[in-house]
């Protein structure tokens, strides 16, 4: 089955005005999966948060925990103040997990390698957090669902491949299978193998079923994702029926990895859907969610009949949606761009609700599925890094994510579950959107800005699209805030390379003074940018020898005018500055004279504090200090003022006068605000004639990164 995209009707709230009479989903807390471990333990090792479920009375959350062998449990009586419950050990890795009233049914993989494969489902109580039996499964379980009456599990037994054979295909034995396990008051009884090989057009011999849900009929719906095939399965274990996941035509995509740059241009003709997971919508319907594996990945997700009727096809317009709130993860072009590898339905006050999670962009997709073949986009909520499993508590207005990506081994944020509680209310994301330009706008890692006439903000984003150096033009008279311009920065017509811009300024004149950071082991060289209102570089002025022979990497974060003087941010010390204290930087335009002050900066607790801001206002000039720390350990994201009359440069080389500093704001209850984990990059700061403050965040191109950009007002001074 070929089909081309059908596009979805997205009516993603462009002013808060249109969404105050609404519902909306906002993120209200998050959980860090280490508070779950013990006093004493080793904090430093790997968790995780996988598949999550909820107990019956929606008290508590169970996730699985593949990295530490255990299921976490997390109290949300109170939802914006999760509690810990602690972990429960297993006998081997946990796969996935379903509950029925106060029983949780965990899938354990206890395989010795791809081919001694086996495992089992356990029984916990969850009042008493003690496991009160198992059964053999005869395989590596993957995915586990409960029936409604409660008296059987589907459990998906992948017996998966090891891709390091076989150039990674399928035909790799043993085949997996669905194990359907009969449930008695002691736990488990009856286990009963449903054949699924010779089925599928892709290595029928070999099938590897992914992902399993059950229907009100006691009907099993299987996706097959290797083999791109779906196979419904009645109650007592007879095929119903089976069919191809089909192929997608797509057009509008990036499919070019490390280009640096977002091109929305490219195609992949039949690419197949290759569908993770898989949820009922009613007896009749389910949606898939095409992340893709061995030949595809559409990008985007599916409902169909369960007569093999496709209803609706999501095409690039989920991946669209992401691009346009600065979620594209950009190094994932060439492979399947957002994945979306999760799905869940439930209907909230009579609405009946898809959710889409994207494994890659680190975001859920909120659909209304009143009408199943025109699905509307209603909102875009953003995750923590990598959600792998998501789950809704309708009676009290709540959605779930899990996400199991942990950056431990990088210093960075570790995995979390989110909490999202639908109210009355505008939503609070995002924050800043390309939505409603003229063409697609791909953005990311936005790192300075500079205010214009009335509430126009200019914004540059850094080297991770070093291929794509960009000047954005921002509307932020509206929540969220627009995007309605990108202008290339160029060289000779062409794209200009060799920029890490981090800071720009207005000139006075219609155009601009960008600041690059520079960075000599990438020969990206320290040098401020004069460029034009087309975005055309028309003056490079390099540093001068006094400070490159002390540069480091961390050089320029922000540039300010004063006068016919340009100020410039140093984020970290240079190789003569006193420990603690950076330069600010002065160049004149005129006489082509350079100065400096010097500014002293908080002393981290952990790892570094910089500058990564600078603006001139008034009688002040305003910097962005902050650390390099992210989540709880976040301490210093502050903005400070420095009297306008303190700037005054001496020369270079010798000793320089330090100006005072002032606190303005501290950033991190703002930042704490939007429900998540503190993010590290508080990169840009603009203020509009009339003293409006707007802040912002760089997202790192979602690299690594959840992707979330926060672009707000604190208000006037």
């Amino acid at each position: 089955m070929k089909h081309h995209l059908h596009l979805a009707v997205s009516v993603l709230a462009l002013c808060s005005g249109a969404a105050q009479a609404e519902m909306n989903f906002n993120r209200i807390a998050s959980f860090e999966t280490t508070l779950n471990m013990a006093s004493g333990e080793d904090k430093q090792r790997e968790t995780s948060a996988e598949i999550i479920a909820t107990s019956g009375d929606g008290m508590t959350l169970i996730y699985t925990d593949s990295p530490l062998g255990v299921i976490g449990l997390i109290d949300i009586s109170d939802p914006g103040n999760p509690a810990p419950l602690g972990n429960i050990a297993l006998p081997g890795e946990p796969t996935s997990v379903a509950v029925k009233d106060n029983m949780a049914f965990v899938g354990v993989n206890t395989s010795k390698d791809y081919i001694e494969t086996s495992g089992e489902v356990v029984v916990i109580d969850l009042v008493t957090k003690e496991i009160t039996g198992s059964c053999a499964l005869g395989g590596q379980p993957d995915s586990v669902a409960i029936s409604k009456d409660g008296s059987f599990v589907s459990v998906a037994i992948e017996n998966e491949r090891d891709e390091d054979l076989g150039d990674g295909r399928t035909g790799q034995m043993p085949a997996g299978f669905l194990a359907m396990v009969t449930l008695t008051d002691a736990g488990c009884g009856d286990v009963k193998v449903v054949d699924l090989t010779g089925l599928a057009e892709v290595s029928p011999e070999d099938p590897e079923p992914e992902f399993v849900d059950i229907n009100a009929e006691g009907e099993t719906i299987i996706t097959m994702q290797e083999n791109n095939h779906l196979v419904i399965v009645a109650a007592d274990g007879s095929i119903v029926n089976h069919f191809s996941a089909g192929t997608v035509d797509l057009e509008g995509i990036d499919a070019t990895d490390e280009r640096a740059a977002l091109v929305f241009t490219e195609s992949q003709i039949g690419r197949k859907r290759e569908p993770d997971a898989v949820k009922w919508i009613d007896s009749d319907h389910f949606g898939i969610a095409n992340e893709g594996d061995m030949d595809g990945g559409s990008r985007g997700w599916t409902i169909f009949k369960k007569d093999g009727t496709l209803v609706y096809e999501a095409g690039v317009s989920f991946e669209h949606a992401l691009v346009q709130i600065g979620h594209y993860p950009d190094k994932r072009s060439d492979a399947k761009g957002v994945e979306p590898e999760s799905i869940e339905f439930n209907t909230f006050d009579g609405t009946p609700m898809v959710f889409v999670g994207s494994e890659r962009g680190s975001a859920v997709g909120v659909y209304d599925v009143s009408d199943l073949a025109a699905p509307v986009l209603k909102q875009i909520l953003p995750s923590g890094i990598g959600p792998e499993g998501y789950v809704t508590i309708p009676s009290r207005n709540l959605l779930i994510s899990a996400n199991e990506t942990d950056l431990i081994e990088d210093g960075g944020v570790r995995a979390h579950v989110m909490i999202y509680e639908r109210s009355e209310g505008a939503a609070a994301y995002p924050t800043l959107t390309s939505q409603g330009a003229d063409t697609l706008i791909g953005w990311g890692a936005i790192s300075g800005m500079v205010a214009g006439e009335g509430h126009t903000i200019y914004a540059v984003n850094d080297s991770f699209y070093g291929y794509q150096p960009t000047i954005f033009t921002i509307d932020a008279s509206m929540k969220p805030a627009r995007i309605t311009n990108a202008l290339p920065v160029v060289r000779s017509g062409m794209p200009a390379q060799k920029l890490d811009m981090e800071g720009i300024t207005l000139d006075g004149e219609g155009g601009f003074w960008v600041a690059s950071e520079g960075r000599t082991d990438r020969v990206i060289p320290h040098a401020l940018y004069h460029v034009n209102a087309k975005g055309e570089i028309k003056e490079e002025i390099g540093l001068p020898a006094e400070l490159m022979a002390v540069e480091k990497r961390f050089g320029f974060e922000g540039i300010t005018k004063i006068g016919d003087t340009l100020w410039m941010a140093v984020q970290r010390e240079w190789g003569e500055d006193p420990e603690n204290t950076v330069k600010l930087v002065a160049y004149n335009i005129e006489s082509g004279e350079w100065g400096a002050v010097r500014y002293a900066k908080a002393e981290p607790e952990t790892g570094w504090v910089g500058l990564s801001e600078i603006v001139a206002h008034g009688d002040y000039v305003y910097v962005v200090e902050r650390d390099n720390q992210i989540g709880s350990a976040a301490v210093t994201k502050k903005i400070y003022r420095i009297p306008a009359g303190e700037m005054v440069p001496a020369p270079l080389g010798g000793d320089l006068p330090v100006v005072s500093k002032e606190e303005v704001r501290d950033l991190i209850p703002d930042l704490a605000s939007f429900g998540g984990y503190v993010v590290d990059k508080v990169e840009g700061l603009a203020i509009t004639s009339d003293g409006e403050m707007f802040v912002s965040t760089d997202n790192d191109g979602v690299d690594d990164s959840s992707g979330e950009t926060f672009f707000w007002s604190i208000g006037k001074m």
